[in-house]
């Protein structure tokens, strides 16, 4: 497997993505590139590679170039390859070790941004990807004026170095948008109460119920990452603006981690029907209106079309590990795009005690003076 870092065409440097300007920055000559400029600069540097029988240790290979980049594959690669969670750093040779889904990474030793290219090729090969749009300085101002608003969080949960934790990870998700064939049948019932005089009347009316309707649900957004299913957070920075989501780059992914899908669409399908399914009764039932309550006797749901697509959204994450016997872990999500947070804050539950004990003798001080006036 490759280990990529997409180099400055001015002076080889490694360059990173800034979603300030969403361009592509050298922090070494501080040349700036887009994307189409960082694609053409490689693409030009792999056909010359390519013509003199070599490929580069460290370009990304896509669907397009990678029967030709296997035959020309050393067997140092393939012996990489074959250690799934131990790299090379192509800047300083440094060994870097990555769990199964980590997709890319930093270099420990010298802060080499770094793709690991096989885990997004093929068929994991994202459709596409939403760039960050927030960058670390204003992630990290929303996270201080988050926590720090909070009376009884611990002091080293937003501390210099947690601030520091503060990561931008591409996480995996399937798209999914649908087309639905619905009918939907009940009965309306129909309340009126009134009074003249002394006698109340009740008039109790019962009507058939149809609704049948053609719909679309586009961007239905499930996690694709396993190791995700228990963190809430990351679906509570939802939605993304999917609109803004581009092909997908790798170059995207320099400065940032990112993650690769170990959760595939067949094992999600029976739950996404499910939701479509759901949301589809309910935009039904929306249109039943004017009866006092409705009692559906039959509902059928028909998904016509399906399709789903391998997308990277941008989130801002910290975790913080409380200094308690437990050990519990809690965690911060920001979504990279809207700035959208979710997450649970710690307790000091030694702030709480102090404050607890300062308001108590404050009520039994006011109650002796009291006491003493009266």
């Amino acid at each position: 497997m490759d280990v990529i870092t997409h180099k400055c065409p001015n002076c080889g440097g490694a360059l990173t993505f800034d979603p300030g300007d969403q361009k592509f920055h050298c922090p070494f000559c501080l040349s700036i590139f887009t994307e189409a400029e960082v694609t053409a600069f490689e693409q030009k540097q792999k056909e010359a590679q390519l013509a003199d029988g070599t490929a580069p240790e460290n370009q990304p290979i896509t669907d397009d170039t990678e029967p030709a980049l296997k035959e020309a594959i050393t067997e140092k690669t393939e012996e990489k390859a074959a250690q799934m969670d131990l790299f090379l750093c192509p800047n300083c040779g440094a060994e870097i070790v990555t769990d199964a889904t980590t997709a890319a990474t930093y270099c420990y030793f010298c802060h080499n941004p770094v793709v690991l290219s096989g885990r997004l090729s093929g068929e994991f090969l994202p459709n596409k990807v939403l760039p960050f749009a927030i960058e670390k300085e204003e992630a990290t101002a929303k996270f201080l004026e988050w926590a720090q608003k909070k009376w009884f969080v611990p002091r080293d949960f937003f501390d210099q170095a947690q601030v520091e934790k503060l990561t931008g990870v591409y996480f995996p998700y399937w798209r999914i948008d649908a087309e639905l064939d619905g009918q939907l049948s009940g009965t309306g019932t129909s309340l009126r109460i009134w009074r003249v005089g002394e006698i109340e009347y009740t008039e109790h009316k019962q009507f058939a119920v149809s609704r049948r309707g053609k719909m679309r649900i586009n961007e239905l957004i499930k996690n694709a990452l396993s190791k995700n299913v228990q963190q809430k957070m990351v679906t509570g920075v939802q939605p993304f603006p999917l609109d803004k989501a581009v092909d997908f780059r790798s170059q995207y992914l320099a400065g940032f981690q990112a993650e690769k899908r170990d959760i595939e669409y067949q094992a999600l399908k029976n739950e996404v029907q499910q939701e479509l399914s759901g949301y589809a009764e309910n935009l039904l039932s929306s249109t039943v209106n004017g009866y006092t309550s409705f009692n559906r006797t039959q509902r059928n749901i028909e998904i016509t079309k399906e399709t789903n697509h391998y997308v990277l959204l941008p989130v801002w994450l910290v975790t913080y590990r409380a200094d308690d016997p437990n050990k519990n872990v809690f965690y911060y999500a920001m979504n990279g795009q809207t700035g959208k947070v979710s997450g649970v804050l710690p307790i000091s539950y030694k702030r709480l005690g102090f404050t607890s004990a300062a308001i108590f003798a404050l009520i039994a001080i006011l109650g002796m003076i009291g006491g003493y006036f009266l």
